[in-house]
């Protein structure tokens, strides 16, 4: 007799409206998984949905939110945790970042930040966990960077705090069924730098956001900790890695004035 293939189940990703979250949301949808789309455009949420829905004949709920408004991300938090419409992926996606340095940020703006890079993704995966943990099975990717591996600021310690919060999780909970993941992406060609106002590239450390999705998945469904896409990426952390970190300290400061 043949077997039934079990399907996919429901992917939650933020930051779902463009970007890395987007194609996120696409390569799930072809997949087979139907979708909670969370971000904070309720409009460009809906497009996005009407996009994926007759494309990949798959549901797509939106839920608009703000992860810097606490009411706005506890209702993501309780759809995550709802046992009758358990979500058996969960992609921290929701992205943040400053172009300025942290003396001139607004300490508001600063907080904003480590509210949706660490804040949210603490109690995102709080949530999701709990559920997958009871089921024995569920993933978790969190959205990192190559920054994390070095020392840039406070994005690059909110990151580095994804990451070790990722791989204390994954080890904790492989054990349950319950595979995490952190994904570090280098520069990738989206609009999270134009709306720095930072011009994508076009050299050897610009990805392509397809291959990078497409790379973290696969790490993903091989249960790895860790995904850094690109040959060039892999090579620059294991350098960082390498480096003593008051070294990498003193590279960091030049040029600066």
């Amino acid at each position: 007799m043949t077997k039934t293939p079990t399907p996919p189940g429901t992917a939650l990703v933020t930051g779902a409206t463009a970007g890395i979250g987007l194609e996120f949301a696409r390569q799930l949808a072809a997949r087979g998984h139907d979708l909670v789309l969370v971000a904070r455009d309720g409009p460009r949420l809906e497009a996005v949905a009407d996009e994926l829905r007759p494309a990949y004949g798959v549901e797509v709920q939106v839920l608009p939110a703000d992860l810097v408004v606490p009411q706005e991300l506890g209702r993501v938090e309780a759809r995550l945790a709802d046992r009758d419409r358990p979500v058996d992926l969960l992609v921290n996606n929701a992205g943040f970042g400053l172009r300025k340095r942290f003396l001139d940020n607004a300490v508001e703006d600063e907080v904003a930040m480590l509210d949706v890079l660490v804040t949210a993704v603490l109690r995102l995966s709080h949530a999701a966990l709990g559920s997958m943990a009871e089921r024995g099975r569920g993933g978790i990717i969190n959205v990192s960077s190559v920054a994390a591996f070095l020392p840039r600021g406070t994005y690059s310690a909110a990151k580095s705090w994804v990451n070790s919060f990722s791989e204390w999780a994954h080890h904790e909970y492989g054990r349950r069924g319950v595979t995490v993941t952190a994904l570090c992406p280098g520069f990738t060609r989206t609009e999270f730098h134009q709306r720095m106002d930072v011009e994508p590239g076009t050299g050897p450390l610009w990805l392509d956001v397809e291959f990078l999705v497409r790379s973290a998945l696969r790490d993903h469904d091989k249960g790895r900790a860790f995904s850094i896409p690109g040959a060039q990426y892999k090579a620059i952390v294991a350098l960082a890695r390498a480096i003593p970190s008051r070294v990498l300290q003193a590279t960091q400061a030049i040029g600066r004035k």
